[in-house]
């Protein structure tokens, strides 16, 4: 059976009334309290997006997101009470897309979950077809940086570093694609969060850790960007390595 949402909580209540109001607006949403019965539920099921607690009673949000992300590029929402820096930080570098407090309004959740299934229907959809846009037409379907380090097939969302293919996850491909479709102009943070995210939910805390994921995959130092650079004030710039 394909689900639109699916909630991963200990806190059965809360689960419930959470995966009731989703369905209530549309959403068709179920809910399992354990990392076991997540991982029974999708042996039988599918869907679309995934909001996931931290802390379960039988493991870890995390350890559930790290081995989720092995089989699935679908968006993962953490969900929790947990609300320090370091915490949100690991979410998002582990392959969590965003993260949102508890107690959350059930009407921003609702914002939010509606245009994540919409942004990743997009892309996917896109994905099927091609990612090609217009100027991919004319940069082909692969892009080769000059250094001829970096490689990326924008038809197949597949990236290889000297030869050596690389895991994105679709996000992290999307934010990729685009900056280098950008080649050397600098881009804003908010044009990445209007042509990227597609959201107004998204903040610099998020975008940071994924261009730090993105420079982590790429470059030869993370910490002396080659590709993707800083521009303070302004935003960040692709720029596709010296010949």
């Amino acid at each position: 059976m394909q689900y639109q949402c699916m909630i991963v909580d200990d806190e059965k209540l809360l689960a419930d009334s959470t995966a009731e109001y989703l369905n209530l607006f549309g959403v068709k949403t179920a809910a399992a309290y354990s990392a076991a019965k997540c991982r029974a539920f999708f042996q039988e099921h599918t869907a679309e997006l995934l909001l996931l607690d931290i802390n379960l009673e039988d493991g870890s949000g995390f350890e559930l997101c790290k081995e989720l992300r092995e089989t699935t590029d679908i968006p993962i929402l953490f969900i929790s009470a947990r609300n320090s820096d370091d915490d949100k930080l690991i979410a998002l570098h582990i392959g969590g897309d965003d993260y949102i407090e508890k107690p959350y309004s059930l009407s921003v959740l609702l914002a939010k979950v509606t245009v994540m299934l919409k942004r990743y229907r997009q892309y996917t959809k896109t994905s099927g077809e091609t990612l090609a846009s217009d100027q991919d037409s004319e940069q082909g379907n692969c892009y080769v940086s000059a250094d001829r380090r970096l490689e990326v097939r924008f038809d197949t969302r597949q990236l290889f570093v000297e030869g050596v293919p690389v895991k994105l996850t679709a996000l992290e491909f999307k934010l990729l694609a685009y900056l280098i479709r950008q080649e050397n102009r600098v881009v804003s943070k908010r044009e990445l969060f209007d042509e990227v995210w597609k959201d107004r939910f998204t903040g610099d805390g998020t975008l940071n850790v994924h261009i730090r994921r993105l420079r982590e995959a790429i470059e030869r130092q993370p910490g002396k960007p080659e590709y993707i650079l800083t521009v303070w004030g302004d935003g960040y710039q692709f720029c596709g390595g010296k010949e």
